[in-house]
């Protein structure tokens, strides 16, 4: 059996709703949706500020799993606004691009909380 090994940001909602900030599995890593949250519960206004800080957190749980952005073969990002595009485009590219993931950006109605503008997942595969 492969080890399964639960990474926690330490949410009180990993708890309550039953989910790990990312989960390792051999060598797959999977991040889960992350939004824009500061450790004080902030967040920030601008959708760019909002990418950066999602992929802040997922870089960090990346890590805590033995993995990089290198490692990353894919990210979803959901916005809940298409005009927010480009600004969060630029912040994937300087994270990813050279690694170059399949990408895939959804527009949304809305996100769980109304502050959110972005919400990205990744996924990694870790090389031996």
């Amino acid at each position: 059996m492969v080890d399964r090994r639960l990474i926690s940001s330490g949410s009180p909602f990993e708890g309550a709703i039953g989910f790990s900030r990312a989960v390792r599995v051999g060598n797959r890593v999977v991040v889960s949706g992350t939004a824009p949250v500061w450790p004080d519960g902030s967040c920030a206004a601008d959708a760019e500020t909002q990418a950066r800080r999602c992929l802040e957190i997922i870089e960090a749980a990346l890590a805590e799993a033995g993995a990089t952005a290198a490692d990353v073969v894919r990210t979803r990002m959901f916005l809940t606004d298409a005009a927010d595009a480009d600004a969060v485009g630029r912040v994937h590219g300087d994270v990813f691009g050279e690694i170059r993931p399949a990408a895939t950006m959804v527009v949304v109605a809305t996100l769980l909380d109304p502050r959110w503008k972005i919400e990205i997942e990744a996924e990694a595969v870790v090389s031996s």
